[in-house]
């Protein structure tokens, strides 16, 4: 028994010190130096910066960016009103979320979860995500090499003040590769690449092009 109740002498602390890892803040920005480790990083009015090689939970702002380091990692990324940026070589295991915020992945970003947004570009370079792209009025390039599993989705507005009658760009770049279906419940140009693969197109006619760009 003495040994038992040692034991969890020596755990408590330890817990406790993982509850206190997380950073939370207002009207200011939340950093996580290149390569230390935190848990849940938020604020609110000011950007989330994810410094190279850092390590951290859910990582979530109102009003600003989240940037994600080179070799960062993370379980989640979220905001509302700002962009999402993905460093070269960095990892979120989960979902990214940008309400009203385009959103970039670097070469060799990868993410494991969804990728959506409502308004705002999304732009692979060169990167994965596992769990599809869905967006309601916001451009996609799938760029050269890129890889998504879990089709694509880009979806009527749910707005009452009425959607944006602008047509999204969709864009399937040379040798990239989409898996699932390709849904349009809104009328958008879909350009792929004649040496791309897709899935099965629902709602839109493939227009095909050779080269780098459309």
């Amino acid at each position: 028994m003495r040994r038992i109740l040692f034991a969890l002498l020596l755990v408590l602390p330890l817990l406790a010190a993982a509850s206190d890892n997380d950073i939370d803040k207002i009207n200011g920005a939340a950093r996580v130096e290149a390569g230390q480790h935190a848990g849940d990083v938020s604020t609110v009015n000011g950007a989330v910066e994810i410094g190279a090689g850092a390590i951290v939970q859910e990582a979530q702002t109102v009003n600003g960016a989240v940037t994600l380091g080179e070799r960062a990692q993370a379980a989640e990324l979220n905001t509302v009103n700002g962009a999402i940026r993905l460093g070269t070589d960095s990892k979120v295991n989960g979902d990214v979320d940008a309400t009203n915020g385009s959103v970039e992945l670097a070469r060799g970003a990868d993410i494991g979860g969804k990728l959506s947004n409502v308004n705002g570009a999304i732009k692979l370079d060169a990167a994965h995500v596992a769990g599809g792209i869905e967006t309601v009025a916001g451009d996609i390039t799938v760029g050269a090499g890129s890889r998504v599993e879990g089709g694509i989705l880009v979806d009527k507005s749910s707005s009452w003040f009425g959607g944006n009658d602008r047509k999204p760009t969709v864009v399937i770049g040379p040798h990239a590769v989409v898996k699932g279906t390709l849904e349009f419940r809104r009328e958008v140009v879909l350009n792929v690449s004649d040496s791309a693969q897709i899935g099965p197109v629902k709602g839109a006619t493939v227009q095909k092009f050779s080269g780098a760009n459309p």
